[in-house]
């Protein structure tokens, strides 16, 4: 796409907003063939203006903008409807997704299968999660964890799970092995890195989660690829899951 070139009805969702000079604000979006985007929506404050209730996360858009400078303007939008919005913890779960894109997706880059995984992530959030606290919250940590390992395997941080980064030989299911977000699996020998067990290394490269085991091991290990790719900063919404989990217990 040019840098001048105009998009209309682009599907694509809100991930964040934030207010720009005074009737305005900035919207990041996530879109399907064109990533993540930021775009002006001039008057979106003002009370009358037809894009102000239509700038909310999770809820399915089309989206028409133009500009020659990386931040564009955004001159009409639809929604597009057919999604139910997350609720409770499933919103805070949505809020976590879109912060995760926010901070590692570069502008510009299409990324149609993640969007695809992102659509259908917003509706199992949305959907049937069990009746206690105990299966409601394996069902979050089961969507989670797949889409962080396949938001990090479409930005090319991608890892090899089920075979040793040493010897090249196979994962073994009752092994104990470590983590390095640098090198791969590693036999536990006193290496520093994530510990983990191998059957947990196994479930992960075959997208298995119904072990609690497995779920536990893999939000740790999933957490250590993430602050890594990230750097320093901590993810917010990250903090605010802990503390509802803890409140809930």
């Amino acid at each position: 796409m040019s840098a001048d070139a105009r998009v209309n009805n682009e599907p694509g969702f809100v991930l964040h907003t934030y207010p720009f000079k005074e009737t305005s604000v900035v919207v990041e979006v996530f879109t399907r063939s064109h990533g993540r985007a930021a775009l002006i929506a001039r008057g979106a404050r003002r009370p009358a203006s037809a894009l102000r209730g239509l700038m909310q996360p999770f809820s399915p858009l089309l989206l028409s903008w133009f500009g020659k400078a990386e931040l564009k303007t955004l001159h009409a939008a639809e929604w597009q409807g057919g999604l139910l919005a997350p609720q409770g913890r499933a919103l805070m779960c949505g809020f976590y997704l879109n912060e995760l894109l926010l901070r590692l997706l570069a502008r510009g880059d299409a990324h149609e299968t993640l969007y695809d995984r992102y659509v259908d992530t917003l509706e199992q959030l949305a959907g049937e999660c069990g009746t206690t606290d105990y299966e409601r919250s394996t069902y979050f940590e089961r969507i989670l964890r797949r889409f962080e390992k396949n938001l990090l395997s479409e930005i090319g941080y991608g890892a090899t799970f089920d075979v040793d980064a040493d010897s090249g030989a196979p994962v073994q299911a009752q092994g104990r092995y470590v983590f390095q977000p640098e090198r791969g699996a590693l036999q536990a020998s006193g290496q520093p890195g994530c510990p983990v067990s191998g059957q947990t290394l196994l479930d992960l490269a075959t997208d298995r989660f119904e072990r609690q085991s497995t779920l536990v091991e893999a939000k740790m290990l999933m957490r250590t690829l993430i602050n890594h790719t990230l750097g320093a900063k901590p993810l917010y919404t990250r903090q605010l899951l802990r503390e509802l989990t803890e409140l809930t217990q």
